[in-house]
Parts: C-alpha cells; structure tokens; sequence
C-alpha cells in the first residue's frame, strides 16, 4: 500500500504538513462509530505501514478547499451564510457504509447512496467559488461517499494489500448506518501520519 500523505503533498495541488485547509464535512458520534467501524476492524487496520483513524477523527469529506489562511474573515461568513440558506431546503438522510475496501493509499468504508451526499459536494463546491472567484481548484474532482479507517504510510515496513483481502475475506461485519444531520466546516491539517482539525461551524440539514 503505497503512502497517503505523500500523494497529497506532491499532487498537482499539494497540501503540505502543517497547513490548514478549509474543509466540509459530514461527521458521525464517535461512539457510534468506535462501536460499528473501529473496533470490529482493530486487526485490519492496527498493522504496520498504517496509519489508523481514531473514531473522533474519522470524517465523510465533502469538499476541500483552499488554505484557510487565503480565505479572509469575511470570504468564510459569507460562505457558511450560504450554506446555511441553501441547507434550509435539504432533509437529513441516512448514508450506509458498507464493509472495508482495501485501496492503493488506505482503508476505506464506501457509503451509499451517493446521490445525497454528491448534492452537498455541488453546493459547497460552487458556494467556494462564486464566494472566491474560484480561486481554488474543485477537490474532490470527482465526489463518492466514505469514511477511512486507516491510511497508508511512509516507513520501512509496507501494508500488505493482498495479505489484507485475505484477512478481510474472513471477518464479520455488515453494513453500518449513520444518519446525516449537519455539515461541519473545519480548518484542517495532517502531519504525514494523522489527520486532525478545529471545528469553526456547523450547518444543520434541516428541511
């Protein structure tokens, strides 16, 4: 498994260490979470060359933006203002993440149906643009659903990715659901092992 924090900071738009970027999110009770998707899945994710993710750091991304820094004060009222109006209108909805895929860059649960959560990634992506006169670049580019349970990462030991769908083939688990109430802006930054953030708002769905 190749390492996570690598690939974004030598992406043709690189987020370094250290650097908070304006970032969506849909975030779930950690306990919920700690019960459903991290403990079950302590023995895939806890290996070496992984990185896992604590439950009260597990998020859905919605959008990536630009770094916080290059937003001014009023840029991110405005566009939490915005968001706000627009999720008047929007209902909460139920996301089911399904088992753990094991991918190229970490361990992921992908969430289904994608077409709510897309609609979010619409909103939050064109409010950042007409607010900023799309001075940053549309992250994702392409938007699916999902929580990571582990990242891939740099050191003298690789995750073994075949190894792991083996160990996968054989565990227990169904799929988990969790309800979508609120999108939360946060400032968020990653140290080449851990993602972490300070939360600056939140927004409700509240149709």
């Amino acid at each position: 498994m190749h390492d996570f924090f690598a690939g974004v900071e030598q992406h043709e738009y690189p987020w370094p260490a250290g650097r908070a970027d304006l970032h969506w999110h849909l975030l779930f009770d950690p306990q919920v979470l700690d019960e459903a998707l991290v403990r079950p899945y302590r023995e895939l994710t806890h290996r070496p060359g992984l990185a896992p993710v604590a439950a009260r750091w597990m998020h859905t991304t919605v959008m990536h933006g630009g770094p916080v820094a290059a937003y001014t004060s009023t840029e991110i009222d405005t566009i939490v203002d915005r968001v706000r109006a627009a999720c008047e209108s929007i209902a909460p909805f139920d996301l089911v993440f399904d088992r753990p895929t094991i991918g190229t860059v970490g361990i992921e649960f992908p969430a289904r149906p994608g077409a709510p959560a897309r609609h979010l990634w619409e909103l939050t992506t064109r409010v950042d643009a007409e607010v900023t006169a799309a001075r940053f670049p549309l992250l994702p580019s392409a938007y699916y659903p999902h929580l990571t349970g582990a990242y891939g990462v740099a050191g003298p030991q690789r995750a073994d990715r075949r190894e792991m769908k083996v160990l996968l083939s054989d565990h227990p688990g169904e799929p988990v659901t969790l309800r979508a109430q609120k999108l939360s802006l946060v400032a968020q930054w990653h140290d080449r092992r851990h993602i972490t953030w300070e939360h600056l708002a939140d927004v409700p769905l509240s149709a």
